[in-house]
């Protein structure tokens, strides 16, 4: 299993990647061990599997999570659907980076910008 943290801005660009990690480790381990280049007053959305994670001076934004035996109030079920909505379209990058493989594959072009057989120059550095 392969794990990345992204942080996506709300134009919907990657500010931020943390290095592949290999193996199964839950999300929060890797956020405490991640030095995130969040300035003060910044809000953080992040799903439940941050349960407790934290910055100083970031504002974080997370769902609600029902009580046992309880129902959510209807305040705090509108506060998750309007979560939700920001996060289908976060959802939606992290999908494009896997669909593309861009983490796991290794580009095969030269600083030419050709492809690595095509390449004939002397001097291209990744040949």
């Amino acid at each position: 299993m392969i794990k990345n943290l992204l942080l996506i801005n709300r134009a919907l660009r990657i500010l931020f990647l943390r290095e592949t990690h290999q193996g199964s480790v839950h999300d929060k381990r890797l956020a405490d061990t991640t030095p995130y280049p969040l300035p003060a007053g910044s809000h953080l959305l992040q799903d439940l599997g941050f349960q407790a994670f934290t910055l100083e001076g970031v504002a974080i934004i997370q769902p609600t999570k029902k009580p046992r035996g309880k129902a959510l109030t209807p305040e705090q079920k509108a506060d998750n659907r309007e979560i939700a909505r920001r996060r289908v379209r976060i959802a939606h990058v992290n999908s494009s980076v896997k669909r593309c493989r861009m983490l796991t594959e290794t580009i095969r072009m030269c600083a030419c910008s050709q492809r690595r057989s095509g390449c004939g120059k002397q001097g291209c550095a990744t040949w």
